[in-house]
């Protein structure tokens, strides 16, 4: 028996005015700051996932062709694990922290950092893994304390529609709630009061979202895309490289913003490279990708058409695939040579299962091709010696990086992931969710005996610069030529290490040692 799907129907415009004051007003209420609260919350929605496993899979299945495999891999078990892990590590995540470079001086304040939530905030997801995307980010915001309206894509309409009866029925509905819809719904969100946006999707809607916050100061995380290279020398595994990057563009159908837009491969390796990539492609869907329950398909007619107008624009070779059905919105996973920059098929980000090839005659080409098509993209993916990938990593920047793979950073639920430049801004996962949502707010009490202390501080000040200097001033251990001064009791007393916490290190270091060779010496000597 198929899993019941919810009917997708959109949150009256007129309402969202009244949503979003119910969350707030729960906010402000102290609801959500308790720790044990969170706590209960994460886990009812542990269940509420688990509890809707079958229809979840059968609604990625509806939206997106995806499998039962990537459904539980990329998006439920995905999310599950992300819960259990939050809630084994939240105690610890929400303590004061003492603040770090604290002089002696200050040290009876007892300065340090609490964790507070920001408020209320919205997080609008993305339709390519439409769980992971859009209750992954809600499961750090609600860690951290915050009442959360969450907007998934109208794009996967079906898993929506479950999301929002898993947080209808099994969270608080004050604190936690869905509202569906499109442009106008989302139009109406933004201009409501946040105090932080989450968004995940593309660059153009993401401006829109910044410009949007700016006009009240609202800050936002932006997790997009771009046009993310793969660079492959010539002294890679051509096997390794061609399995792993043609992994990249079938999961998922290639909707995946991490995975790689385009290859830059040193000519001298192509053949060999192009050999392995048809022998992996046999091997992953022997009857082909069109009749595999594993792969895929583009989630919208109108993804489809810009797909098929990006391989129908191309000047490049077809030489692997193309087979399209826009019935079903099937594209093969499609490998192309082109000749220069400017064809269709890299100018763009593909965001589907298109991979064009970019011959090049060295690494030095490479790195300046990759420079001048994008200089802050979200992944890179260097493929050669270690002091090739190293010198890549060093030359290119990007949000996250995997050598010798295709987007594994991207796969570790427990690694901070984020853009750097128009490719995002801020980070999510893990911890770094809970750090997402939160505010570090540095704290300080003041002792009623430390007037005496503290009173230089008040007027007049006739008389006190020469003492307050004399307190607090710090001596550089540097030239007006910025080269450090050597000192030859600072090196005695710190032991070499620069500081007095690296000689303690290592006096502790020397300790031990000397405790384990009279220990060695006691040993010897009975024997």
């Amino acid at each position: 028996m198929a899993a019941e799907i919810p009917e997708f129907a959109h949150t009256p415009a007129q309402a969202i005015p009244s949503v979003v004051n119910e969350v707030r007003t729960s906010f402000n209420a102290q609801k959500t700051k308790p720790l044990e609260y969170r706590l209960v919350q994460l886990r009812k929605l542990y269940w509420g996932l688990k509890d809707n496993e079958a229809a979840l899979v059968e609604a990625c299945k509806q939206d997106l062709g995806k499998s039962s495999f990537e459904a539980y891999l990329t998006e439920i078990d995905w999310c599950k694990n992300d819960i259990v892990f939050v809630c084994k590590s939240l105690k610890e995540w929400a303590k004061d922290e003492k603040a770090p470079d604290i002089p002696w001086t200050n040290a009876a304040l007892s300065p340090r950092i609490r964790k507070e939530p920001l408020g209320c905030v919205l997080i609008i997801g993305a339709y390519n893994f439409p769980v992971q995307l859009s209750i992954g980010p809600m499961i750090g915001a609600m860690a951290a304390g915050n009442t959360v309206v969450l907007k998934p894509s109208e794009n996967a309409p079906a898993t929506a529609a479950v999301m929002k009866r898993i947080v209808k029925d099994y969270l608080d509905p004050s604190c936690y709630t869905v509202v569906q819809g499109a442009i106008p719904e989302t139009t109406a969100l933004l201009e409501q009061k946040w105090d932080k946006v989450f968004y995940t999707g593309s660059g153009n809607v993401g401006k829109i979202i910044a410009k949007k916050a700016a006009e009240t100061l609202t800050p936002v995380t932006l997790e997009l895309g771009g046009q993310n290279p793969a660079i492959i020398t010539k002294n890679a595994d051509p096997r390794l490289a061609a399995r792993r990057l043609l992994w990249g563009k079938f999961l998922n159908a290639g909707q995946v913003c991490t995975s790689q837009n385009y290859i830059l491969i040193d000519k001298e390796i192509l053949p060999a490279f192009l050999a392995e990539l048809k022998k992996a492609m046999a091997e992953f869907y022997p009857d082909g990708a069109k009749a595999s329950p594993d792969y895929g398909r583009i989630v919208t007619q109108r993804q489809f058409h810009r797909l098929k107008g990006m391989i129908d624009n191309s000047r490049g070779k077809i030489l692997i695939g193309g087979t399209m059905d826009e019935r079903e919105r099937f594209i093969e996973p499609t490998v192309v040579i082109v000749d220069d920059t400017h064809d269709s098929l890299i100018v763009e980000e593909s965001f589907g299962p298109l991979i064009p090839i970019l011959p090049v005659n060295n690494l030095d080409e490479a790195i300046r091709i990759a420079r001048e098509v994008h200089s802050t993209p979200l992944g890179l993916y260097p493929f050669g010696t270690k002091k090739e990938t190293d010198r890549i990593l060093n030359e290119l920047r990007s949000g996250g990086a995997s050598v010798n793979d295709a987007y594994f950073h991207a796969s570790i639920p427990t690694l901070a992931f984020g853009g750097v430049g128009d490719s995002g801004q801020g980070a999510y996962r893990g911890k770094a969710s809970f750090d997402c949502f939160s505010h570090r707010r540095s704290v300080t009490t003041t002792p009623g005996w430390m007037e005496s202390l503290i009173s230089i501080r008040y007027p007049p000040y006739k008389g006190k610069l020469a003492k307050f200097q004399k307190m607090s001033a710090l001596t550089p251990n540097f030239d007006r030529n910025g080269k450090v001064k050597f000192s030859l009791i600072n090196y005695v007393l710190t032991l070499g290490s620069g500081s007095a916490k690296g000689a303690a290190t290592r006096f502790l270091a020397v300790l031990l040692a000397a405790i384990a060779y009279k220990q060695y010496t006691e040993r010897r000597a009975r024997l």
